[in-house]
């Protein structure tokens, strides 16, 4: 019988420290619901000790996810332990992962720390959580530029102490596949009591090899768990890809030999939903996910494809969930088709009131628009935040006006609380314009540092414009995303998403991973 690759997702965690990446707790439980529905055997709902927002958002996927097991990362300290098991007090499975740096620069350098005080906080952090609860997974931070000694001693004691996954990071992505699975090897080998855990990687892509160092843990070191991201979501280069994983061990199961629990058709599905929560764009030749990826321009490559299809194409796009669903919903369609389509992409309304306000925002859409595809839906769920309450900002209307030769002038009225403004502005363009009158009120002293338009679904002019803006002020960076067939009522809807979150300054630490 094969063995089990057990994949654990840290998109709501590590992917989520991309600069302006955070989610909203409704945002990272729609995501989880999403990873269930993928059947990701874990799922790192976040740090809880980082931020009570943080904290929120694990809890109630702690409550509401039932079928993958729901862990929290945490320091190597009582205070944060301690915080993820309240958090994780609902789960059906919980799992703490706490973690402390191992190499002699980030001891020396972050931690001001011996190598022996860090010894010793491994072992306590352990033994503490180990008492919270009986799924403990340890992470020696920068393991792969450890001392291979100190390491050992340092894996040894952790296992004697109940830890039952270790996890070895390369946090800086210098690894190359071959030395990081000898690594990984040699670590099992010269621990004693290494087989009384489970080992895992976890991959940055600084050199583009996350996924390609990552194999090799498994095939080389022994490795039996895969911590990844949706779409390779991360802070600077990104994380080791879920979906490039678990396509690969599928369509090569001839060498790789392992069985895995994820369901592979819903992965378009959460690569959309990820995408288009966060304002990440997937890039068209991205493996698996790639609008380009089951494309074919060349002749010959057509020609091949026409008479038989697996001699250009390795795997099915249906396998992965391309081609379920593409045309779902349109003007005439009533509200139990509706609201059936929502929970078929995972997403729970809580109330009839959301799904009626959903549904409205649906027919406004479908009056200017004939055909809605599943992106609409997600952009129009993810845009119009059925949380509207909790909006600080809000958008009510837009008049723009631009001709050649004469400078475009642009009127808005928002919401700010309970306050309405009014305002106008010219500018460079329409939706300059329409940013400087929302800023002339606002006054939020932000820096634009992006500003990016992508279309929903492709091949059409009735196409949304999906708009990411991301702002930039006192150390802060965040994304707001806006969605609308008027490309510059999107780019207001997303300046204002990002000063949401500008104006909620949500204090949250650090992790390396």
């Amino acid at each position: 019988m094969a063995d089990k690759l057990i994949i654990f997702d840290t998109t709501l965690r590590d992917g989520e420290q991309s600069p302006g990446a955070s989610m909203t707790r409704e945002e990272k439980l729609r995501i989880a619901r999403q990873l269930e529905r993928l059947r990701v055997d874990v799922i790192e709902a976040g740090f809880a000790a980082s931020s009570n927002g943080d904290f929120e958002a694990v809890k109630a996927i702690a409550n509401q996810v039932r079928e993958s097991t729901i862990c929290s990362l945490a320091r190597a300290n009582d205070r944060d332990i301690s915080r993820a098991a309240e958090a994780l007090a609902g789960a059906e499975r919980p799992r703490i992962h706490t973690f402390i740096a191992t190499s002699a620069l980030h001891m020396d350098k972050k931690l001001r720390m011996t190598p022996d005080q860090v010894f010793e906080q491994a072992k306590l952090s352990v033994r503490f959580a180990r008492n919270l609860c009986a799924d403990v997974e340890f992470s020696p931070e920068d393991g792969y530029r450890s001392d291979m000694d100190f390491l050992c001693r340092v894996l040894e004691a952790v296992i004697k102490e109940g830890a039952t996954t270790l996890n070895i990071p390369d946090t800086v992505g210098y690894a190359v596949p071959e030395l990081y699975g000898n690594f990984i090897r040699t670590l099992r080998e010269r621990i004693p009591n290494s087989d009384q855990a489970i080992w895992s990687v976890h991959c940055h892509n600084d050199l583009g090899m996350a996924v390609a160092n990552s194999l090799a843990g498994v095939m080389i070191g022994g490795a039996r768990q895969v911590e990844c991201t949706i779409n390779g979501l991360g802070e600077r280069a990104g994380n080791c890809s879920l979906e490039e994983v678990v396509m690969a061990v599928k369509t090569r199961r001839d060498y790789f030999k392992l069985e895995m629990g994820i369901d592979a058709t819903q992965i378009v599905a959460a690569s959309r939903m990820v995408s288009q929560t966060t304002g990440f764009v997937v890039q068209p030749n991205k493996a698996v996910v790639g609008a380009n990826a089951f494309a074919h321009a060349s002749g010959i490559h057509q020609d091949g494809v026409l008479k038989a299809r697996d001699t250009y194409e390795i795997m099915r796009a249906e396998d992965v969930g391309w081609a379920a669903n593409k045309i779902v919903l349109g003007k005439l369609s009533g509200r139990n088709a509706f609201k059936q389509r929502l929970q078929e992409l995972g997403i729970a309304l809580e109330s009839e009131g959301e799904i009626n306000a959903a549904f409205a925002r649906f027919k406004d859409l479908a009056d200017r628009k004939s055909e809605i595809f599943d992106e609409d839906i997600l952009a129009l769920v993810s845009d119009e935040s059925v949380t509207r309450e909790h909006e600080h900002y809000r958008l009510l209307s837009l008049a723009q006006h631009s001709e050649t030769g004469e400078r475009p002038q642009a009127a808005v009225v928002f919401a700010a609380g309970e306050i309405e403004h009014s305002t106008e502005s010219d500018g460079n363009g329409p939706v300059d314009a329409s940013l400087k009158a929302i800023e002339s009120k606002v006054q939020s002293g932000a820096e634009l540092v992006l500003y990016s338009v992508n279309a929903i679904t492709s091949g059409s002019t009735e196409s949304q414009g999906e708009v990411t803006v991301r702002l930039q002020l006192g150390g802060r960076v965040v994304n707001g995303v806006g969605a609308d067939p008027d490309i510059v009522v999107a780019s207001a809807k997303a300046y204002l998403a990002a000063l949401n979150k500008l104006h909620a300054n949500l204090e949250r630490v650090a992790a390396q991973g």
